[in-house]
């Protein structure tokens, strides 16, 4: 018999991978930020910086999600890219949920570094929650038959 979710992993533990993968893809994506901010303070650098971490952050949360939670498998480099692009636009929403909080935090709270981590903490949390429905809905489905979509 198969695991609940079909996914090859429990119901009980599918939550704490999912946040664990969260969390490694939060860390990469302040990291890439801060790692930006040390090395830039010309303009639009808070800018420049979110747009860096999400962008790594978003990657390496598609792969690990592709791989980890979804159990997915391209059957080719174009299904894959279609995959990525899918996945790219249910993003959107997370996304600005995600920067929305992080500048009402750096503006909230003057500039201040680390509240500004706060809000985008509290803000990939929140999109990363909604993230993994609108995947498991839209992007990494698996038809009737067994096979994805």
């Amino acid at each position: 018999m198969g695991s609940p979710t079909g996914l090859g992993v429990s119901r009980m533990r599918l939550p704490a991978l999912y946040a664990l993968l969260a969390a490694l893809a939060t860390a990469a994506n302040i990291g890439a930020q801060d790692l930006l901010l040390r090395l830039y303070q010309g303009p639009w650098h808070v800018a420049a910086s979110v747009v860096l971490g999400t962008g790594v952050g978003l990657v390496l949360k598609y792969v690990l999600d592709k791989r980890y939670i979804f159990r997915f498998r391209a059957r080719s480099a174009a299904h894959d890219a279609q995959t990525f692009v899918l996945y790219v636009g249910a993003g959107v929403l997370t996304t600005a949920l995600f920067w929305g909080t992080e500048w009402s935090f750096d503006r909230c709270f003057g500039g201040d570094r680390l509240m500004r981590y706060a809000g985008a903490v509290l803000g990939l949390a929140a999109g990363y929650w909604l993230k993994y429905h609108l995947d498991k809905r839209y992007v990494f489905r698996v038809a009737a038959s067994g096979a994805q979509a």
